[in-house]
């Protein structure tokens, strides 16, 4: 079942829902017979972008890297999931010029409810001064403007968002119905 190579990209905040939300998909899209791949954010980090910091600078190559890596996939028919937090607009719409058939998919989850989900910690250090830059906290977040779907992870099940991004991919003729 399978359709054209794309690009999915799930942005929003640590905490937001887009690790869980890019595997689930992950494994829907590959049990349907598409071929996937799930880039997710910290994973990149660790075997892409080692050595990288949490500068604007680090954050935007470590994107930029990510973009290019989900562009080789998609355009060789690949539907390519990127989880990742990417914070700053520009390098984002950057990567939709670049990136044919890019779907940016805003997380919407507000910081409340991404601090009571924080299983790592991360935002209890942030708000403490422990890690300074940290998204959301002491360090900007730009939401999308115009992404091609919002879910909002504090309102609705994990398994409802992977339905209105599979829609989307249907809709976009990028799979079968």
């Amino acid at each position: 079942m399978s359709g054209t190579g794309a690009t999915i990209w799930l942005t929003g905040l640590s905490g937001a829902g887009k690790s869980t939300i890019s595997g689930l998909l992950g494994e829907r899209l590959s049990a349907i017979g598409q071929q996937v791949e799930v880039l997710d954010g910290d994973e990149v980090r660790r075997n892409l972008s080692a050595g990288l910091g949490f500068s604007k600078a680090d954050r935007d190559t470590n994107v930029r890297r990510i973009g290019y890596v989900c562009r080789l996939l998609s355009r060789n028919g690949v539907i390519a999931i990127s989880a990742a937090i990417s914070p700053y607009r520009a390098v984002r719409e950057e990567l939709k010029q670049q990136i044919p058939n890019f779907l940016e998919v805003y997380i919407d989850c507000p910081l409340k409810t991404c601090i009571e989900r924080d299983v790592k910690g991360l935002y209890a250090r942030a708000l403490r001064g422990e890690i300074p830059a940290f998204t959301g906290v002491s360090d900007p977040y730009e939401a999308p403007l115009n992404p091609d779907l919002i879910i909002s992870t504090d309102k609705e099940t994990v398994e409802a968002s992977v339905e209105k991004i599979t829609y989307l991919l249907i809709e976009r003729g990028h799979i079968n119905a």
